[in-house]
């Protein structure tokens, strides 16, 4: 069965290519979000087994909505997007509960390492 997937980034073009190599790879994307708002409802109504989170978008950020994710469900696993340079941003998402993180522009390979190496976990 595949992997359940839930997408958040703010710009539509980056959900577009990292839905095309997560498709490609044989995950099944269930949800799509905007902002950290949506991603926190979409969590709990499609229950993905990870999400792909933004770090910095409108209305409320990819650190805040790891955390309220993660208050809900401790278990969950998140994998934060991040441009180059956010260095201080990651460290905190990861001492929040982030599992890992993938540096935009994406790399289908490390996009694919990285997750696969999460869910057979």
């Amino acid at each position: 069965m595949a992997k359940r997937i839930l997408i958040t980034d703010d710009a539509l073009f980056m959900r577009v290519t990292l839905k095309n190599i997560l498709v490609q790879n044989g995950f099944e994307v269930v949800g799509e979000a905007q902002n950290g708002k949506e991603a926190v409802d979409l969590y709990d109504q499609l229950k993905p087994d990870l999400v792909t989170m933004d770090i910095t978008m409108p209305e409320m950020d990819g650190i805040a909505a790891l955390k309220a994710i993660r208050s809900n469900d401790p278990d969950a696993k998140v994998v934060m997007c991040t441009a180059m340079g956010q260095k201080n941003m990651v460290v905190e998402a990861i001492q929040n509960g982030a599992k890992d993180f993938i540096v935009k522009p994406f790399q289908p390979e490390r996009v694919v390492e990285a997750l696969g190496k999460l869910l057979a976990a």
